[in-house]
């Protein structure tokens, strides 16, 4: 309990720490959003009555410390005169859409949210499956083409294999939709048709990472000790492959949500291929027309998912290894002393 307690420590002060160089990097930098706000012609006057509606004529510290309390408070922006309200959770406003940064997050969300657990589910069975495969065959002719077609996805570009896909799957065979985001509420199965290329680009481009890992740990695996025990017992491979990848959980199991806490936040190129409006086009579109608050918004929830997702994965550890929970067990309970002879003349006969 304890050490979970300081996992989770630690884990908000990483994202207080990610935080603060958001607000340090974009608001130091030389770009005023008060600018595109005031208009044109501004004048000074004009141009820091709009920093003053913004709230952006405080120091960066100062606003570090509004934008914090505002999450678990709210914030109003403007005057007496003029005022904008955001409820809490206020991540902030962005007054060149005219939508507090919270909503925005909230409509871009359910769209990253199906491209990553379906991007991640695709890639780790496929990269299970392929590396177990290789594994069993090492040296022949389908281990070479795993690892052949590993490396070609790790070294790809994502826009590469994503334009490649439209122009196969969409414009040459028309079987798929080139891009554009279906609700799963308007119909499951034009859903998933529009998420079938994103799946299938991330999947080719992250499934190698699994692939290369279950090979190698499966090799590495299938050469110890026990799996000859197993094999000589008679134990059928097909159990022994099992009993291996199961001593693979719980890399597996760290690489899988580290992967879905970074595709929930957004994956920029494969959704501006695909024309999905998800965080990484909303983060994009932010960044060309140099709107803080959303780039901010976007930034501190893409850290916040893979902090949970890291963390999840750290808490998630005792339960697959019970090894690592009897280890901690033993480790902080106190050695017995050893207790003398209760009858000593018996030991000298």
């Amino acid at each position: 309990m304890i050490r979970s307690l300081q996992r989770v420590v630690r884990s908000l002060g990483v994202l207080l720490v990610v935080v603060g160089l958001t607000f340090a990097i974009f608001y130091v930098a030389p770009i005023d959003p008060a600018l595109r706000m005031c208009g044109k012609p501004c004048s000074p006057e004009d141009l820091e009555a709009a920093r003053g509606f913004m709230g952006f004529d405080q120091p960066w510290w100062v606003q570090l410390g509004t934008f914090l309390a505002a999450i678990f408070t709210g914030r109003t922006f403007g005057s007496a005169d003029v005022v904008v309200e955001c409820a809490a959770p206020c991540l902030g406003y962005s007054f060149q859409l005219h939508q507090s940064v919270t909503e925005l997050l909230a409509d871009r969300f359910p769209v990253s949210l199906s491209i990553a657990l379906g991007a991640v589910a695709l890639q780790a069975v496929l990269g299970i499956a392929a590396g177990a495969l290789a594994a069993r065959r090492q040296g022949g002719i389908l281990d070479r083409v795993v690892t052949g077609v590993s490396v070609i996805a790790a070294s790809a570009p994502a826009f590469v294999v994503g334009l490649l896909a439209v122009v196969v799957f969409a414009l040459r065979l028309g079987i798929l939709p080139s891009g554009g985001y279906q609700p799963f509420s308007e119909g499951p199965l034009e859903w998933a048709r529009h998420l079938v290329l994103p799946w299938a680009t991330l999947a080719f481009l992250n499934g190698a990472i699994y692939a290369r890992l279950v090979r190698s740990s499966m090799i590495e695996q299938l050469g110890l000790d026990y799996v000859r025990t197993a094999r000589a017992t008679g134990l059928s491979e097909r159990r022994i492959d099992g009993y291996a990848l199961r001593n693979l959980a719980l890399p597996l199991t760290t690489l899988i949500a580290l992967d879905i806490g970074a595709l929930l936040g957004g994956t920029v190129i494969t959704e501006r291929i695909f024309g999905q409006p998800g965080l990484g086009a909303l983060l994009l579109d932010a960044t060309a027309t140099a709107d803080l608050p959303v780039i901010v918004g976007t930034t501190l929830v893409g850290s916040l998912l893979i902090v949970l997702a890291n963390l999840s994965a750290d808490l998630a550890r005792p339960l697959l290894d019970r090894r690592l929970a009897v280890g901690r067990r033993s480790s902080r309970r106190p050695s017995t002393p050893a207790l003398p002879d209760q009858n000593p003349q018996e030991n000298l006969s």
